[in-house]
C-alpha cells in the first residue's frame, strides 16, 4: 500500500536579540481590572509570576523589526534546511495573530496579508505559490500544518512552507501583569509531500474549537489603568478561566489525535506544547498520562522552552521544534521513527493536535 506522507523536512526560527528579564518590569505600575494598584511590591509580583509561569525572561524584537520580517528570517533558515528551492513553493500559510504592528503603536496592520508580505521579502515570482493567513490562537501553525496536510491529501499541493509569527511585546498593557507574560519569535517549517510505502509524517490530527462561552476568554480590551482612553485596545486574557479550560479539554483531544493513529501514550517520545505556562502545560501532560492510567508523566517527555522565551503564541510550537531538532535544546533529540505530539490551545478558543512519526 502507497502512503502520501506530509513530512517536515525543514525548520527555521527567529529568536529576537532584546532579552528582557522580570526585574525589567520593576518600573510599571500594576493595576488590576477594577484599575486598583496592587498593594504589593514588584518582587513579590515577580516571585508569583514565575512560579506559576516558569518564566525568568522573555524576548522582544529591536524596533525596525515587523512580525513579517521575523517570518521571513525564519523561513529562509527552513528553506535552507530543507535544501528545496523557493519557487517550487505551492502554499505560504502564515499564521498570526495581530498582523504587522508598528513600534509605539498597537494599530494591527493586516493588508496586504503577512504571507504575501513574506513571499514578497523572500523574492519568489512564481504565481502559483499561494499565500495567504490563518487566524487561530496560539494553535494557529498546528492549523497550517493540518491545512498543508490536507492539501497534499486532495492532490491541490506537494510543497508548503508554514510559519508560525508574532510581536506580542506591540500589544500588551505595560499596567497589566499578563503583560509579562508575552514575547516575540517566528518559527517555520517547510513540509513536503511524498508517496511512500510506510505511512510516516502526520500521522493523524484533532481539532476543536469552543465558544458558546470561550469565545472571549482571549480578547481586546483597554488599558487597567484608570483614564486610560478606551478607544485603545491591548491584549487581555481571564487567566484562570483559560486555565480551567486547558486541563478539562486539552488532554481529550491530544488522546483523540493518538486513538486515531491507533498510538498508546506510550508509544510517545516527545510532546511538544505551547508554551503558555509551564504549570499548566506540565498539569495537561500529566492528566493527559492519568487517561492511560499513568500517574504522571515521564520528566523528559516534555520540552520547554517558555522559562527564557516566554509566550510568542503561534511561535512557540516551531520554534520548539527547531531547537530540539538541532539538537541545541537542553540535550533532547528526535531520531528516526520518533513519534512525537504537537498540541495547542488558545484564543478563540481552539484546540489542536498532531500525532507525527520523524523521518
Amino acid at each position: 500500500m502507497t502512503y502520501i506522507n506530509s513530512i517536515i523536512t525543514g525548520t527555521g526560527s527567529y529568536i529576537p536579540t532584546e532579552v528582557v528579564k522580570n526585574p525589567d518590569f520593576a518600573r510599571n505600575k500594576f493595576y488590576d481590572l477594577n484599575n486598583i494598584a496592587f498593594d504589593i511590591s514588584h518582587d513579590e509580583i515577580s516571585e508569583k509570576f514565575q512560579a506559576i509561569t516558569g518564566i525568568s525572561e522573555r524576548r522582544y524584537v529591536t524596533d525596525d523589526l515587523h512580525a513579517s520580517d521575523i517570518a521571513a528570517i525564519a523561513a529562509k533558515n527552513a528553506i535552507k534546511d530543507a535544501g528545496i528551492d523557493q519557487e517550487d513553493l505551492d502554499q505560504i500559510i502564515v499564521a498570526h495573530d495581530f498582523g504587522d504592528v508598528v513600534k509605539d503603536t498597537n494599530q494591527t496592520d493586516m493588508v496586504p496579508s503577512l504571507a504575501s508580505r513574506v513571499k514578497h521579502i523572500l523574492g519568489i515570482k512564481n504565481p502559483k505559490c499561494v499565500a495567504y493567513d490563518i487566524i487561530f490562537g496560539c494553535p494557529g501553525w498546528i492549523q497550517g500544518i493540518i491545512h498543508a496536510d490536507s492539501f497534499f491529501k486532495n492532490g491541490i499541493a506537494k510543497k508548503c512552507l508554514v510559519i508560525g509569527t508574532e510581536t506580542l511585546s506591540r500589544v500588551v498593557d505595560i499596567h497589566d501583569r499578563d503583560t509579562m507574560i508575552y514575547s516575540d519569535g517566528a518559527g517555520a517549517t517547510v513540509i513536503e509531500a511524498f508517496d511512500e510505502d510506510e505511512k510516516r509524517g502526520v500521522l493523524s490530527f484533532s481539532s476543536e474549537s469552543y465558544t458558546k462561552n470561550e469565545a472571549y476568554y482571549l480578547y481586546l480590551g483597554k488599558s487597567n489603568i484608570s483614564g486610560s482612553d478606551p478607544k485603545i485596545k491591548y491584549i487581555k486574557m481571564h487567566g484562570r478561566k483559560i486555565y480551567e479550560f486547558s486541563l478539562k479539554y486539552v488532554p481529550g483531544v491530544i488522546k483523540d489525535c493518538l486513538t486515531k493513529a491507533n498510538l498508546n501514550i506510550t508509544d510517545v517520545k516527545k510532546i511538544l506544547i505551547h508554551q503558555a505556562n509551564e504549570k499548566m502545560d506540565q498539569e495537561i501532560v500529566n492528566r493527559l498520562f492519568r487517561l492511560y492510567n499513568i500517574r504522571e508523566a515521564p520528566k523528559d517527555v516534555m520540552p520547554m522552552s517558555i522559562q527564557k522565551l516566554g509566550n510568542n503564541s503561534v511561535g512557540t510550537v516551531p520554534t520548539l521544534l527547531d531547537l530540539v531538532r538541532r539538537e541545541e535544546f537542553m540535550g533532547h533529540v528526535l531520531s528516526k521513527d520518533d513519534i512525537i505530539v504537537f498540541a495547542s490551545v488558545g484564543a478563540g478558543m481552539n484546540i489542536n493536535a498532531i500525532a507525527y512519526k520523524c523521518k
